[in-house]
């Protein structure tokens, strides 16, 4: 969460001396993210997919067939959900322009929130996240009875605590992620002030506050889905996430592709509201055609006509 940031650059200004240190000076802004390095959404990514090493480590080093099986299942379930979550984050790179994060809220403080104009991106990385995050309906590494709880089988008290520890802090980053990517960060809708540049301290806590309001909403609903929907089976997991996410993510980017050089290359427009609205229509278009598919006439027709068409 170090690169992620929470809220406008915050003015600081300071001027003392310490008695080994020398003098120290400052007048001007202090960022928010506690490292804003230049690749922030590819650093997240690749300290996230070190959680897999901790799973299968804890499963081996517990001496276990159940937990090993129960680790070995585990990393299979976060590996294949992670290529998704990057895949279709590449959409938001591509109309972003930037990795970097604070680079990437900017851009959707110009004209309109990611949301909107990458809609299959949040939708699939929402999915994704909640796999990553071992949330249901994908808590199959906790879930199954025949693998005693899974990779943490024989461990009790703070070793046990650890796991659930990392669990939560993963589930908070995660929503902080989605916050940033897709939901404008830090910026507080329907008000300009906060983009005219560097304000005042109670403006960056008020962007702060919007911030960690978004990322309540996204941990709120991790909490709410939890209560509300049944498993999947491990079979049905591992063919969402390669037979369904991985190749939609992958058509996906290449058209997202096609349409950010079309609109910058052909048409020369730069982005804007126009722009984001053309991508939302592109969005809506391929939803209509993705959802359609994949509900199989199910919810959409209703289940009293698809029992009959059956």
């Amino acid at each position: 969460i170090a690169v992620i940031p929470l809220g406008s650059p915050l003015p600081v200004r300071f001027d003392f001396a310490l008695p080994v240190l020398g003098q120290f000076v400052h007048d001007g802004t202090v960022s928010l993210a506690i490292a804003d390095l230049p690749v922030g959404f590819l650093y997240v990514l690749a300290i996230t997919s070190m959680g897999v090493y901790g799973l299968v480590i804890a499963g081996w080093a517990s001496n276990s067939k159940y937990s090993l099986l129960g680790g070995l299942r585990s990393a299979a379930q976060m590996i294949s959900y992670e290529i998704a979550m990057g895949m279709s984050a590449v959409a938001v790179i591509l109309v972003a322009g930037n990795v970097t994060l604070g680079e990437i809220v900017a851009r959707q403080q110009a004209s309109l929130w990611f949301v909107l104009p990458l809609g299959i991106a949040f939708f699939l990385s929402l999915v994704a996240a909640f796999a990553e995050t071992n949330r249901l309906p994908f808590d199959l590494p906790e879930a199954e009875s025949e693998l005693v709880a899974g990779y943490h089988a024989e461990y009790s008290s703070m070793k046990f605590a650890m796991f659930f520890i990392a669990e939560y802090a993963n589930l908070i980053t995660a929503s902080a992620l989605l916050a940033t990517l897709f939901l404008g960060g830090w910026d507080i809708p329907f008000w300009t002030r906060d983009n005219s540049g560097p304000g005042v301290w109670w403006l960056s806590l008020l962007t702060f506050a919007a911030f960690a309001l978004k990322t309540f909403c996204f941990v709120f609903l991790y909490m709410w889905v939890r209560w509300t929907l049944p498993r999947f089976r491990y079979d049905q997991l591992m063919a969402l996430g390669w037979q369904v996410m991985l190749p939609v993510a992958l058509v996906y980017v290449v058209v997202m592709a096609g349409a950010v050089y079309v609109l910058e290359s052909v048409v020369q427009r730069p982005f804007g509201p126009v722009y984001a609205l053309i991508l939302f229509a592109v969005n809506l278009a391929l939803a209509v055609v993705l959802f359609g598919v994949l509900d199989r006439g199910r919810v959409i027709s209703g289940v009293a006509e698809g029992g009959r068409g059956r």
